[in-house]
């Protein structure tokens, strides 16, 4: 049986266990140099998922990701991080991980190679037409990730695959695969090494792209942030005062009067309107502030 590329043997580290603990790092570094270029071959790839992504999300549907061990704890990740920054709802970018809750804190051993499990996972979480799977196996050969693919795609989804595979064997279960293919790891076989580092960079570009694409962002700042906590706070103070062009007092009295939406403070302000029509502003413009404070 042919291996993934992230089987292989790399013969730059063949004798790493005799280095020293510099040469050890220096290795580990000198092979994450090889990621960036790889994901840069596949950035048209990168730029339609994310726009599907964007689609689904935008048109009240749910994104999915499905991964095992390392590949599934990043979609964990990269789902848990989406309502803070970007404001999107807690269902709206989900992660599915072989071997359940339990996986993304120690290792389920075998939870990767049931399709079965993987499919069963998919429709118990309620996937359904109008919403994305994007399944994520390094390997390009995971059961799991299979299953869930294939489930996905008969319930009526739409499907990706992010792999550091080239040609992945799963990959027929996907409309859209992307290829990061970063060679042998410098321990074989352990993708939480250069593989882990271009999934998360995959990652942080489909949800960021897809959120930029959404409104979320406006110049480069996160103006659909939830300030859950004393550094977002400020944080949002910092967004509202930036653009609304007012002091820290002023932005700090709009934030609250806005209930703690930064784009609604600032239209509140631009529009000297009170925060239900400044909603209805936005609403108008496709949540986006650029349209909402032209207007």
């Amino acid at each position: 049986m042919r291996l993934p590329t992230t089987e292989a043997r790399n013969p730059r580290t063949a004798a790493i266990d005799a280095a020293s603990p510099e040469e050890v790092v220096r290795a580990l570094l000198a092979e994450e140099k090889g990621v960036v270029p790889a994901i840069e071959r596949e950035a048209p790839a990168v730029a339609r998922a994310a726009a599907l992504f964007a689609e689904i999300l935008g048109a009240g549907g749910r994104v999915y990701y499905a991964g095992a061990g390392t590949s599934g704890r990043l979609g964990v990740l990269d789902a848990s991080e989406c309502p803070p920054t970007f404001g999107t709802d807690p269902d709206a970018v989900q992660a599915i991980v072989a071997g359940g809750e339990a996986a993304v804190f120690r290792a389920v051993e075998g939870a990767e190679d049931s399709a079965e499990d993987g499919a069963r996972d998919v429709r118990e979480r309620g996937v359904a037409e109008g919403d994305l799977v994007v399944g994520i196996a390094a390997s390009g050969r995971t059961p799991f990730v299979r299953g869930a693919l294939e489930a996905a795609r008969s319930l009526g989804a739409r499907t990706v695959l992010v792999s550091c595979a080239k040609d992945p064997e799963i990959g027929g279960a996907a409309d859209l695969v992307i290829e990061a293919v970063v060679g042998p790891e410098a321990i074989a076989g352990s993708t939480r090494l250069k593989a882990g580092t271009a999934t998360k960079i995959v990652l942080n570009a489909l949800s960021t792209t897809a959120m930029v694409l959404l409104g979320k962002v406006h110049g480069n700042l996160m103006v659909d942030l939830r300030p859950g906590s004393a550094k977002l706070l400020a944080r949002a103070r910092r967004i509202v005062a930036d653009v609304a062009g007012v002091g820290p007092e002023e932005a700090a009295r709009l934030l609250a009067a806005s209930g703690g939406e930064a784009k609604v403070a600032i239209v509140m302000h631009a529009a000297a309107v009170p925060a239900a029509e400044a909603r209805a502003r936005l609403k108008r413009a496709g949540g986006i502030l650029r349209k909402a404070l032209a207007r």
